[in-house]
């Protein structure tokens, strides 16, 4: 199942995108409590299993043609950070003349990060001009927990999106840290929806890829993660709990603009896709600040 969040005269809807088509999940019976992702994740299984149930029965849902709808991000304010996997592919840690880590490494992007799958980036060349892409898959927890086994971490997830973790490389450096430079507002377009875990039989089997104006810059494929989602769920939940809703960017491998020789950063007019396999694809449009009344 596709679920995605868009934007309708009275605010923010949870939709179900089937087809060229897309159902407002509050219309369908017994779901009319059911406003946004996060009360939908929160529900468990048991709510997903009655969502469908309801398109199930209804003959004839409420439903537009998803060109004639906004998305917006799946999840357009997450309750917590973005939890983020730094240098996750080899061959991206390399390019950028790090070692492969010995261990997972995890920073975070500000909820205010997030932007909408086919919203404009908007570049403030008074904050910083070397903004760089990088295609992530990535993943919803979908129920509670603490200290996760391994074994047991698939059973956490409630779906898959794409994310592009955008990243001002003059903040990083000034800074010492990523997280001022993975932050900045609508760095982190997500979207265009949450495909539920049942879709993705084998999450280490996806093909990634991220163009810029057409050109591919970045492709490869999941299976390639240093440190799988298992390994990434048990050492992020040692000791804190992960909740539903809560969003993990995989980490992204080689490719980045900042790494190429001359490096290359996004520029006014640009179009950045993202995308994975059996997911979908991101297009977000790059503007100078003042276009964007900022």
């Amino acid at each position: 199942m596709r679920l995605a969040t868009y934007r309708a005269d009275n605010g923010p809807r949870l939709g179900i995108v089937r087809g060229e088509q897309i159902i407002d999940v509050a219309a369908l019976a017994g779901f009319s409590h059911t406003t946004d992702m996060l009360s939908l994740i929160a529900e468990g299984p048991e709510g997903l299993a009655r969502l469908r149930q309801a398109l199930t029965a209804a003959s004839d849902p409420a439903q537009r043609r998803l060109a004639d709808v906004h998305l917006l991000a799946p999840i357009p304010r997450p309750r917590k950070n973005v939890f983020c996997m730094g240098r996750n592919y080899a061959d991206h840690a390399l390019e950028k003349g790090a070692a492969v880590p010995e261990d997972p490494i995890f920073f975070s992007k500000a909820t205010t990060a997030v932007n909408g799958p086919y919203d404009p980036i908007v570049i403030d060349s008074t904050i910083s001009d070397r903004l760089d892409w990088e295609v992530e898959l990535g993943v919803i927890i979908g129920r509670a927990g603490k200290n996760i086994p391994a074994a047991q971490a698939l059973d956490y997830i409630f779906g898959y999106t794409v994310i592009n973790d955008v990243s001002a490389r003059d903040l990083q450096a000034r800074h010492k840290q990523w997280f001022k430079g993975k932050s900045l507002d609508g760095s982190c377009p997500m979207g265009p929806w949450i495909v539920t875990a049942d879709e993705i039989p084998d999450p280490h089997a996806l093909r990634l890829r991220l163009r810029v104006n057409g050109i591919t810059k970045q492709e490869a494929n999941t299976r390639l993660l240093i440190y799988k989602l298992p390994t990434i769920i048990e050492v992020l939940s040692a000791g804190l709990t992960l909740e539903p809703g809560d969003i993990i960017a995989t980490g992204t491998p080689a490719g980045v603009g900042d790494a190429r020789q001359p490096p290359e950063y996004l520029q006014p007019g640009d179009l950045v896709e993202a995308e994975v396999d059996g997911i979908g694809a991101l297009r977000n449009p790059v503007i100078r600040a003042e276009a964007a009344g900022r």
